[in-house]
């Protein structure tokens, strides 16, 4: 008997003050998540691997400007683009990661191909940059990745430090990340996750992306798991390997256990952010800690459902 499947996405916790974005703005934002879970869906109803539609889903959110992976990137200290992604097949238990990189069109595509074109998990730096040349996988010039609004919030940024201003900066000027977890029809879990970073971070910054166990995990036994936040503080406490332990050795049910680590583990730390989740049942979980993560997800009846705040999903049948 086949399952039925499931596809969740995020494009970041943190999101823009609801006051601030105006209607077109908002739109963009839903429609990029629903083009996305149409993307990852298409694979899912054609009895695709749970693995394919998340890559499928976060190629899809890498090319859309509005997020912070592949096009849309923020940069760094050094006006550079530092991007790192990771995908975990729950099936096997294998994995792949990519950080520092910039070149590569589409790192979840580079952090795939380590999982399934070398002997390795994990690829940093220039190393990891031949690579992907070694590899055949597309590259675009520096410029592709960058926007003006990115550019503009580093420029910000620097400036506040230079004059030694206090930050008040919003969740969604600190972090960004775009990530996909699924359950396809063979009952198979896969997450995948990809990140520009943070704006204004030191080169050579890794946050928990492409950490697996900590932005990054699946495992049929218990969970698919894709987390946005406050990067240092996901890896230090092992984020989303937190939550398969919980369920797997104290028997916490998946809301109760990614509700604990966002609300109860992160949050007393100041881990801002949040997380998609999603277990072997069909069970879905989209906790966050912060004002907001634009998020959506398609469940068995085909319905696409989109959200930036709390309590404002829009939905949408046709898929």
């Amino acid at each position: 008997m086949s399952q039925a499947p499931i596809l969740a996405l995020h494009g970041g916790a943190g999101t823009i003050p609801a006051a601030s974005l105006t209607p077109d703005l908002t739109n963009a934002y839903h429609d990029g998540i629903r083009t996305a879970l149409a993307a990852g869906h298409a694979v899912l109803k054609s009895g695709g691997t749970a693995l394919d539609a998340v890559t499928r889903t976060v190629v899809a959110l890498e090319e859309n400007p509005l997020f912070n992976a592949g096009h849309g990137a923020v940069y760094t200290t050094d006006e550079t683009h530092e991007m790192d992604a990771a995908v975990m097949d729950g099936a096997t238990g294998r994995a792949g990661a990519i950080a520092g990189i910039c070149g590569p069109r589409n790192p979840v595509l580079a952090a795939r191909a380590v999982m399934e074109k070398s002997a390795h998990v994990f690829l940093a730096g220039e190393g990891a940059m031949r690579f992907c040349r070694e590899v055949g996988l597309e590259f675009m010039p520096s410029a592709w990745f960058g926007t003006e609004r990115r550019l503009d919030a580093l420029r910000q940024e620097m400036a506040r430090r230079a004059a030694n201003s206090a930050d008040t900066r919003s969740d969604a000027d600190r972090h960004g990340t775009v990530g996909a977890v699924a359950l396809d029809v063979h009952g198979n879990l896969a997450a995948a996750t990809s990140t520009g970073g943070i704006t204004a971070k030191t080169p050579g910054r890794v946050g928990d992306s492409p950490v697996i166990g900590a932005g990054t995990w699946a495992d049929n036994a218990t969970c698919a798991i894709s987390a946005t936040g406050q990067g240092e503080l996901f890896i230090r406490v092992a984020a989303a390997h937190e939550i398969a332990a919980r369920m797997r050795w104290g028997g916490q049910s998946l809301a109760e256990a990614a509700d604990d680590v966002a609300n109860n583990v992160l949050a007393p730390i100041g881990g801002s952010g949040g997380l998609i989740a999603l277990d072997a049942k069909g069970n879905l979980s989209l906790p966050f800690n912060c004002d907001g993560m634009y998020r959506g997800f398609i469940a068995p009846d085909g319905i696409a459902h989109s959200a930036i705040h709390r309590e404002d999903w829009r939905i949408q049948a046709s898929t």
